[in-house]
């Protein structure tokens, strides 16, 4: 896209048009170019104008109060479609508030690039104090997998090129672009600006892992007792689904799916140890992770939680994740789609054949512990006030009526409890904390999926981890998206009844009617007090496709501190619970 200017030719009576360009036109050509379709961010100096041009050349901008929600949609668009998001961030603080999103998709391994205007290069090497003046390139690089500066217009194109093939390749993740505000201005001839730019060829090629690895993996589990596969987000991520089901099945091994991977294999498969989970880490011998890592969420892969015998295979495209916790007896370096494929044919016919006995003890520990689960569910069924799992179970029998709605989740309890009550038959269909746990990507990843799917939401959302990204309801009402908020709102950090020593109200105490807010904004608000009143609304709200919120009133004792990781929150002595 360029602006047709006349220029003067120096000789009396005569002009002729001289085609120009400037950085802004560049940025959303390359952006076109590539194919990015929507961007996600928060306007201001210096990038308005490119926001602008952006929706006026058929780029769809989504915009936010808040840049680490931009971020997080971003993210969580780049989960999705396999293409890295756009986050669109001011300078300075602006930039700060989209680098959270931006380190916590590298760290969950989402695509993500973060372009961002910036002052004057020359102000900010000598520190002269220009308005918003940081080195923004210096703060990104610690956090993200790639940071890029484009000093020339006629570099833009590069750049984007760059970012986009660097967030999508090998192990995705976040990688920072900054754009000086001088060079978002610059004008150059069209032609030269055009010639600049490329779009990408196989961003993302695949890798074949090596024949004898995986030969190696397969003779480890065929001499396995007790065999396992642990299915992360990765392998959601890779759409691998119809390998990973064909491995799974014709090899009879028994798999436990963390809780981004829930819905590759319906939850109710009888393979699924995701109800002994606990069980089936203590005791495998060999165990398969595929797209998970051995990081906290796993325990490090250390005893007590795994067994001090245990051998691992793991399937990763970054070779330099393997050995990072326990020894990898049988690593299987390559994209999760090569190597499942390659693991399904050469384990044929019958190579792998998972022991029936430790097949049949995972699902007695099942049953018992559905069993254990259902008793607590029939006792929340009545409970007055609400409990958080009487809510949930509602909310999991209207979600069997909808199977296309999404779920994002994040909170203490309400993540925890909502992993283990709700299952999950579709993947991708469930997006939450992720690797770090961090609170407030709720309503930016719900606002990015509705988007990028078109399909209803359902955002179940602690009443404090709401409180980071709540301002975005008004984002959700202003593009008018099928998503429903319910709020499980104990009026409280864990917990809403702890007492306070003085005047103020406890550390932990919080308090608000959240169906009121998004009134404000033209949605639609409910307050449900019992689990038939959240079945109710909730499907009302559903069957409408629009806008709504619904404010679940949990009991304030309901609620265990940190939820299931409150061993990690240190308690002082003079600390009263």
């Amino acid at each position: 896209m360029t602006d047709a200017v006349t220029q003067d030719t120096g000789v009396e009576g005569a002009e002729e048009p001289a085609a120009l360009t400037d950085g802004i036109h560049l940025v959303v050509d390359a952006l076109k170019l590539n194919g990015v379709e929507t961007i996600y961010g928060v306007v201001g100096i210096p990038i308005t104008d490119l926001a602008r041009l952006a929706q006026a050349s058929g780029i769809r901008y989504i915009g936010f109060r808040h840049e680490s929600d931009a971020g997080h949609a971003a993210a969580a668009a780049g989960f999705l479609t396999q293409k890295p998001g756009i986050c669109l961030t001011v300078s300075a603080p602006g930039f700060l508030n989209g680098l959270v999103a931006l380190a916590n998709a590298t760290t969950n391994c989402f695509p993500m690039v973060q372009i961002s205007g910036s002052s004057e290069r020359h102000l900010v090497d000598l520190q002269r104090g220009d308005y918003e003046e940081m080195d923004q390139l210096a703060a990104a690089k610690p956090f993200a997998k790639a940071a890029f500066r484009v000093h020339r217009a006629e570099d833009i194109g590069r750049g984007i090129a760059r970012a986009i093939r660097t967030a999508i390749s090998g192990r995705p993740g976040g990688v920072y672009l900054d754009i000086p505000a001088a060079v978002l201005g610059e004008i150059i001839d069209a032609d030269r600006g055009a010639a600049s730019l490329w779009r990408l060829v196989d961003p993302a090629p695949r890798q074949l892992p090596q024949p004898e690895a995986v030969d190696r993996a397969i003779d480890l589990l065929s001499g396995a007792e007790r065999p396992l596969v642990v299915l992360g987000k990765g392998a959601a991520y890779a759409r691998a689904d119809e390998p990973i089901r064909e491995f799974i099945e014709t090899t009879g091994i028994p798999y436990v799916p963390m809780s981004m991977a829930k819905g590759l294999l319906p939850d109710d498969h009888p393979q699924s140890a995701a109800t002994a989970r606990s069980l089936a880490l203590r005791k495998a011998d060999v165990v398969m992770l595929v797209g998970a890592r051995l990081n906290w969420l796993l325990g490090h892969g250390d005893a007590p939680q795994w067994s001090p015998n245990a051998k691992f295979v793991q399937v990763d495209i970054a070779a330099n994740e393997m050995d990072s916790n326990q020894p990898i007896a049988a690593p299987l370096v390559g994209d999760v789609g090569s190597v499942m494929e390659a693991l399904v044919e050469r384990s044929k016919p019958g190579r792998i054949n998972a022991p029936a006995q430790w097949r049949e003890e995972l699902a007695a520990r099942s049953a018992q512990n559905v069993t254990k689960m259902a008793g607590r569910l029939k006792a929340a069924e009545t409970a007055h006030p609400m409990k958080f799992l009487g809510a949930l179970q509602a909310i999991r029998d209207v979600l069997k009526d909808n199977p296309r709605a999404y779920v994002v989740n994040e909170g203490a309890n309400a993540l925890d409890l909502a992993r283990n009550t709700i299952g999950m038959s579709v993947p991708r269909h469930r997006l939450d904390s992720g690797t770090w746990g961090v609170m407030g990507i709720g309503m930016g990843y719900a606002i990015a999926t509705a988007v990028e799917t078109g399909d209803p939401v359902v955002a179940i959302e602690g009443d404090s981890a709401f409180g980071f990204s709540g301002m975005e309801i008004e984002a959700v009402c202003r593009y008018n998206l099928p998503i429903v908020t319910v709020v499980l709102n104990n009026s409280g950090v864990y917990r809403g009844d702890d007492p306070s020593s003085t005047a103020d109200p406890a550390p932990t105490a919080l308090k608000a009617r959240h169906d009121l807010m998004i009134q404000a904004f033209g949605g639609k608000g409910y307050q449900a007090t019992t689990p038939a009143e959240v079945a109710t609304v909730l499907r009302e709200a559903l069957a409408a496709g629009v806008p709504a919120l619904i404010d679940c009133v949990i009991d304030p004792a309901d609620g265990t501190e940190s939820g299931n990781i409150a061993h990690l929150n240190p308690k002082g002595i003079t600390a009263k619970h």
